[in-house]
């Protein structure tokens, strides 16, 4: 029986990755379309996280050598605007230094908003075309495949951090509170 909520938990749950695919209109460049519509998934569970991380406690972190929220939200802003320049060959928005622990947490969302907003516009025109063309990464080269695919696994791993901290806070993760399925 455990098996079966687990396996239907599952296939409930791809069904909103389905429904956006079927309604993108095929381009021809399967990895960028895939790119954008994980940056659809996770711009709206990554901001909706920090939206629901209490503003109070933006200076939180489970042990000392964790980042905080506010770092991991000013992290998250400042790897998008460079990880979206690069795969899309253009340049990054300029942003000032900030010390992400004394900026107010409105500050923050604001910043990791503009940041998903700005990939939008800079992938919007991405195809595949140039997959194998080297681009800037972190002090190096890489492709632009290697590129694109950094970026959601960037996303999740830093979604996924943002949802423990959730939890270990009494807060429950926007994808949890979404698709909720009970257990017996």
């Amino acid at each position: 029986m455990r098996k079966w909520l687990v396996t239907a938990a599952l296939l409930l749950g791809s069904g909103p990755l389905v429904a956006q695919q079927s309604a993108m209109a095929p381009s021809g460049s399967p990895v960028a379309d895939a790119l954008r519509m994980y940056l659809a998934q996770f711009s709206k569970n990554l901001t909706l996280a920090v939206d629901d991380f209490p503003a109070a406690k933006f200076n939180y972190k489970p042990t000392s050598p964790q980042m905080s929220v506010a770092t991991i939200v000013d992290h998250l802003a400042g790897s998008n605007n460079f990880l979206c320049a690069s795969a899309a060959g253009v340049p990054a928005p300029a942003n000032a230094q900030i010390q992400a622990d004394n900026t107010p947490p409105d500050s923050l969302k604001a910043r990791l908003k503009k940041s998903f907003e700005f990939c939008q516009t800079a992938l919007a025109k991405l195809d595949d075309s140039k997959m194998a063309d080297s681009v800037p990464f972190f002090g190096g080269k890489r492709t632009r495949a290697a590129v694109v695919l950094a970026l959601p696994y960037d996303w999740a791993d830093h979604y996924s951090q943002m949802g423990n901290y959730l939890r270990l806070n009494a807060v429950s993760p926007p994808n949890a509170r979404a698709r909720a399925v009970p257990v017996q």
